[in-house]
């Protein structure tokens, strides 16, 4: 097995493709009120997707890919309220990760452990700088079968609020935004392990996020909102 220019083109074009849905429906939506970390948001929901594309097809070179695209991103943990640092509630998707799995998935493949090895020295220095800012607010959050969960964000006028849970991949998860008086702004029930509300308030105040295990075993979250 070799990875070449061939591959490598090709996995540009499908994160180009990820990429391009990603952001069409915000798009739609002002995009241009985004902030950086709600971009960040899209980006780390598009790391998610090419690594699932990659484990379906035993491709460590999207993998890597999802890797990188997962490290440019910085990330403020929030935490959980009363929960502490607990093992269970860490990241479970994190560019370390991905590269462990495509590393047992390379194999012999000297270019693609090569590529890996270059890949997570730069990991072990940290993001010196971003385009994305601060990056979002990452909160993790184990639900047991069909356990729903809600936390409130403060949503700030004329700025895109966008949020999204990605799943670990054993159950569907759903997510809904509702507004201060209870009404739903927006719901991604597409039966998915990655929804994403984007909203646009015209005034700022606070807003509710619901997330639901659709699924008959518990499974952990990760929870982005700008």
């Amino acid at each position: 097995m070799h990875i070449g220019v061939r591959k490598l083109t090709a996995l540009g074009l499908v994160v180009g493709v990820l990429l391009g849905a990603a952001a069409a429906v915000p798009a739609r939506q002002d995009d241009a009120a985004a902030t950086p970390a709600a971009q960040g948001v899209t980006q780390v929901v598009t790391a998610a997707e090419l690594a699932a594309w990659g484990r379906e097809r035993g491709d460590a070179g999207a993998l890597i890919m999802a890797a990188r695209l997962l490290a440019e991103v910085p990330l403020r943990s929030a935490g959980v309220e009363g929960e502490g640092d607990r093992e269970e509630e860490r990241p479970f998707l994190t560019a370390v990760t991905l590269l462990d799995e495509a590393a047992a998935m390379a194999g012999d493949n000297t270019a693609l452990i090569d590529a890996i090895d270059r890949l997570r020295d730069p990991l072990t220095r940290g993001v010196r700088s971003s385009t994305f800012g601060a990056g979002p607010v990452l909160t993790v959050k184990s639900l047991r079968a069909r356990e729903s969960w809600a936390f409130d964000v403060e949503a700030r006028g004329g700025e895109i609020l966008r949020v999204a849970a990605i799943g670990d991949g054993d159950t569907n998860i759903d997510l809904t935004v509702r507004d201060a008086h209870g009404a739903v702004v927006c719901r991604d029930g597409f039966g998915d392990h990655y929804p994403v509300c984007t909203v646009s308030p015209r005034t700022g105040g606070q807003m509710q996020v619901d997330i639901v295990n659709r699924g008959d075993v518990w499974t952990k979250v990760q929870v982005l909102s700008n």
